[in-house]
Formats: structure tokens, C-alpha cells, sequence
């Protein structure tokens, strides 16, 4: 088709394309260090900056001071006052209130059932109590953290004094001293906890004995912790009447099991709202104390309640209260996991019906109701 002569005239102009494409590759090598140093300035600024202390320096400090507390946790090992210092100075408050921020913004339909799906299998929580099982129902996380239980979900029992939530027991049974136990060992000052006895118009030097309103009785006590897979919502734990509320606007430290047993006094250190009044025995309060990432406690009886606000971490806000309750009735909730507290006047043979470790559900009796129900 093509002549001979016409082949070899084209040659000289083929020659070269096939041997520039036949060329072997030759990496690219660096003929200057200008661009080298330009990366590693980079880098630099990228951990040296200010911003790298929030963005950077924070989070990895953070998770490897939890990641040490929980092998220090392991051993028993007793944290001393300047790690406990340190641990304070993380700026938990703004974190939480960033967190709720961005719990209550309203999620795409299309997002919520793998959303709240992973949540689901993350914490092991269970929809089938919830009263809507439809992920897609619930417009943002904090809605679906303190979905409403279906009815008849939870059995009330006829024990005088029921769980007034659904979580774990750190510790429950008689105070009889100043100081109690948070969990085994490790204990928190009974005044520091409730405040100054304004709302009792008995007079003791003993701080004790000012809240007893019968010599013969002694007070009891129940730790309950809210884990984020549980109901965020709380109830009543028995008829009684809230006579006053005592705010305090405190810190916002993990209130994680493990973590209690290294911090004496967490509970005094922490946020809570303390509501005491009186019920068959005498004393009664009921305490919701804050943590990490619980952007709000919120009292439905109690509008005029506001956690977890801009301002200084010492502030105490008290008001006069005249709320009764019956068992059972919602109390409160939670926009995440945490802890609630009782402390109760009850005769000195008042037993628990549980343990240190137990989970429990609301309504769930406190003590042996057959022996209640003799009295």
C-alpha cells in the first residue's frame, strides 16, 4: 500500500517519537531545599500555633489522661491533688455547651436512621421500651436521648421508696457520719454536698443531726449512674414534698464509674441541682448531678432552673419550693448520661434490696417491699 521510498522518508521523523516515548522514567529529584523547608515550617506552625492547643494539643492530651486514669483505675491507684488539678483545668463546660448546641440542631431524615442506628449499637440501647421506635421520628440526638418511655414499660412497685431511674448502682445503704461513700473507699463531705440547712427549722451544731427530724432514724443513701445508652428521663422515687432547691454551678468532671473511684468528693465538685423536702420518715432530698457533655438538667416543676451557663463555677442559686410528688411522676431528665442521688431519713433496719453493681429500672423496688408493707 505504502512504497518502500515513501517508509524510509518518514523514518528520520519517527526515530525520535519512539525514543522519547521508549525513554526510561527518571524520578523527580529536588534540586533546591526551599520547598523542604516550606513543609517542615508548616508542620511546625501546624502544633505550635495557638489554635493547635484546642484543636491539637487538648483532644490528644485529654485521651491520654483518661486512657491513664483507666489503667490507674485497674490498679487501685490513688490520684494525687496536683493530677486532680490538672484534670479540672479542661475546659469541660464549654465543651458541654458546644456539644448540646450541636445535639439539639435538627437532623436530615435521611441522616437519622444511621445516626442514631450506630448510637444504637454503640451503647446497647433498647427501643423496645421507647414509646416511638421509628429512628426517624426524632429530630435531632438530643430528642432521641430523652425519648419518652411507652406506657407500661416500667412496673411501679409498692414499695415506699422506688428507683427513680433507669442506670447502675455505685453504692447505696446507711450514712451514718458526715462522710459517705461514692463508691468503696472513697467518700464526700455530706455539708459540702447539700449546702448550709436553710430549709430546717431544727438547730444542731451537728450538721448530722440538724437534718433528722426522729433520734431513732438515720439517713440512707442510693447513688444511681445514668449510662448514655439508658432512659435520660427521671421519676419520683416516692411521695414526698420538695420544699426547696439548692443550684450549684459547678464543675463539669466525668461522673463514670471508674473515674469516681479516683476522685474523693466528685460529687461535691460537680454541677447538681439538690431539691430536699420532707416524706413519711422525715428528711428527703433528691440530687441530679452533671457531667461531661450534658448539655442541660432540666426539672419540669422547676422552669426557672438553668445548668450548665455562662459565668463564674462557684455560684449557688437557692429558691423556696412547694411541690409534692407522687411515685412514679416525671421529675426531670437529663440531655445525657449522669447520676442521680438520694438521701432519705428511714429507720436504722431499712434495708436495700440491691447492691453496689446492680442495674436497675425505674419503679424498681429500693428495699424488700414485704417488710415495708408490715410497718
Amino acid at each position: 500500500m505504502f512504497p518502500p521510498t515513501r517508509i524510509r522518508s518518514c523514518l528520520p521523523v519517527m526515530n525520535p517519537l519512539f525514543k522519547q516515548r521508549l525513554r526510561p522514567h527518571r524520578p523527580f529529584r529536588q534540586t533546591s531545599s526551599v520547598h523542604q523547608t516550606k513543609s517542615v515550617n508548616l508542620q511546625k506552625t501546624k502544633w505550635l500555633n495557638f489554635r493547635s492547643i484546642f484543636t491539637r494539643w487538648m483532644p490528644l492530651g485529654s485521651v491520654i489522661y483518661v486512657g491513664w486514669c483507666y489503667i490507674r483505675a485497674s490498679i487501685n491507684y490513688e490520684v494525687s491533688k496536683v493530677e486532680i488539678r490538672f484534670y479540672e483545668l479542661f475546659p469541660f463546660r464549654v465543651t458541654s455547651r458546644i456539644w448540646g448546641k450541636i445535639a439539639a440542631c435538627e437532623l436530615p431524615v435521611s441522616l437519622r436512621g444511621f445516626v442514631y442506628g450506630t448510637y444504637v449499637k454503640m451503647f446497647n440501647v433498647n427501643l423496645n421500651d421507647a414509646a416511638v421506635t421509628d429512628l426517624s421520628y426524632y429530630k435531632s440526638l438530643s430528642a432521641f436521648f430523652t425519648r419518652p418511655l411507652r406506657e407500661g414499660a416500667r412496673y411501679i412497685a409498692p414499695s415506699p421508696c422506688v428507683s427513680p431511674c433507669d442506670g447502675v448502682v455505685l453504692n447505696c445503704g446507711p450514712a451514718n457520719t458526715d462522710k459517705i461513700e461514692q463508691v468503696k473507699g472513697v467518700t464526700y463531705s455530706l455539708e459540702e454536698f447539700l449546702g448550709d440547712n436553710k430549709w430546717s427549722k431544727k438547730k444542731s451544731e451537728d450538721y448530722y443531726n440538724s437534718l433528722l427530724t426522729n433520734k431513732e432514724n438515720i439517713l440512707h443513701q442510693c447513688i444511681i449512674y445514668l449510662a448514655p445508652g439508658d432512659y435520660h428521663r427521671f421519676h419520683s422515687p416516692c411521695n414526698w414534698t420538695a420544699t426547696f432547691r439548692r443550684h450549684f454551678s459547678g464543675k463539669l468532671l466525668s461522673v463514670n464509674p471508674w473515674l469516681a473511684r479516683l476522685i474523693p468528693g466528685l460529687f461535691t465538685m460537680n454541677e447538681r441541682a439538690v431539691y430536699v423536702g420532707e416524706w413519711k420518715y422525715g428528711f428527703f432530698s433528691m440530687t441530679a448531678v452533671g457531667a461531661t457533655n450534658v448539655g442541660s438538667i432540666e426539672i419540669y416543676s422547676d422552669p426557672e432552673l438553668r445548668t450548665n451557663t455562662k459565668g463564674k463555677r462557684n455560684r449557688v442559686n437557692e429558691a423556696d419550693l412547694q411541690v409534692t410528688y407522687q411515685k412514679g411522676d416525671l421529675f426531670g431528665q437529663f440531655n445525657m448520661g449522669s447520676t442521680i442521688i438520694l438521701l432519705f431519713e428511714a429507720p436504722k433496719d431499712f434495708k436495700f434490696d440491691m447492691a453496689a453493681g446492680d442495674r436497675v429500672l425505674v419503679g424498681q423496688a429500693l428495699s424488700l417491699a414485704a417488710k415495708e408493707q408490715t410497718r
